[in-house]
């Protein structure tokens, strides 16, 4: 059985934006701040002259135990056979549950819609076809890596058995299947 996700690598993100303007084409989101599937904060740390910016790609973490899915009271947000977090847009009432449900603030509410919305890792119109999400295939540094996590002869399966890539906030329990390789010690 396949378990998609994503190894996002934070020392090769420059933070072009590449990815965020592939998402919003593949899927036509809004272009408005706040309404997008992905998006890609900027932290600084430390101090001059010994600074370290680092850009932090986020996205919903199709977490294996997501609290988002539980708290849905028309079963709209589900889960996949492939693990991929997905809402049904036609069965979605827009009580934004999961939107206060998701720790890792993924979600939004689609006025087009009139449904909740987030990263699908463009499930339906790319990986059943065989491709990779676009903001992967459009990401110029090569940080977003997808596939299946537990495939030992996919990048992805060998990054995210090395222990070198980890997951956003391990201790909520939610067991998201997209992992950072950290760009500092830290994280």
């Amino acid at each position: 059985m396949t378990r998609y996700g994503m190894i996002i690598d934070l020392r090769s993100c420059i933070g072009c934006g590449a990815c965020i303007a592939a998402c919003d084409m593949e899927n036509e989101t809004p272009w408005e701040e706040g309404k997008r599937r992905t998006h890609v904060p900027r932290f600084t740390f430390g101090s001059y002259p010994n600074i370290t910016v680092v850009y932090m790609p986020r996205l919903c973490m199709h977490c294996e135990n997501p609290p988002c899915v539980s708290v849905c009271p028309t079963g709209a947000s589900h889960v996949t056979v492939d693990g991929v977090v997905l809402v049904d847009h036609e069965i979605c009432i827009g009580c934004k549950y999961c939107v206060v449900a998701c720790p890792y603030d993924a979600r939004y509410v689609d006025e087009r819609m009139r449904s909740v919305d987030k990263c699908t890792f463009c499930y339906t119109n790319r990986v059943l076809k065989g491709d990779v999400p676009a903001c992967d295939a459009t990401c110029p540094g090569r940080v977003r890596i997808f596939g299946d996590l537990d495939d030992p002869n996919s990048e992805a399966g060998r990054l995210a058995a090395s222990g070198l890539a980890k997951p956003l906030r391990p201790d909520l329990g939610t067991n998201p299947k997209v992992l950072y390789v950290p760009k500092v010690k830290s994280m």
